[in-house]
């Protein structure tokens, strides 16, 4: 049987670490499903929602040149449409570049904070970084006796 993105499929689990579950689909063809996958809410500990030996059903998301295929939990469980549509209500889609047209290119959420974009970010960073330098330069110069050069 061939494995296509996006078919939903039985498979078992038969490994567990730290960074996800493999589970093992039919004819000996195992995938992975990633820890953000596993389920719509924060996931700390892949064994505190799965186990080796649980069935499960699965979405592939993924299948790389090399066969290693990508596999989804939470999106193979079908959602009620009024969850769905709450979802999308709560992050809507962003423009290219995730920038908000006539926000200066802040990402802008109505009703919601406004984020920093990268760049503002770094504009931050140098202008705290120039103040701490400026007051470390002061306070090593007044140690050593000011401005001038070396006291004889």
């Amino acid at each position: 049987m061939a494995i296509e993105v996006g078919s939903k499929l039985e498979g078992k689990v038969t490994g567990i670490t730290h960074f996800g579950a493999f589970v093992d689909l039919s004819g000996g063809v195992t995938g992975l499903v990633h820890i953000s996958e596993i389920a719509d809410s924060y996931v700390k500990d892949v064994k505190d929602h799965l186990k080796v030996g649980d069935a499960v059903t699965v979405k592939v998301i993924n299948v790389d040149k090399d066969g290693k295929i990508g596999l989804s939990i939470r999106q193979a469980v079908d959602k009620p449409p009024e969850q769905q549509q709450q979802q999308q209500q709560q992050y809507p889609p962003r423009g290219p570049r995730g920038g908000g047209g006539d926000r200066g290119g802040r990402n802008f959420r109505p009703g919601g904070p406004v984020r920093a974009t990268f760049e503002d970010k770094v504009s931050r960073f140098l202008k705290d970084s120039e103040e701490r330098i400026s007051n470390l330069k002061k306070s090593t110069e007044s140690k050593r006796g000011g401005r001038g050069g070396r006291r004889s």
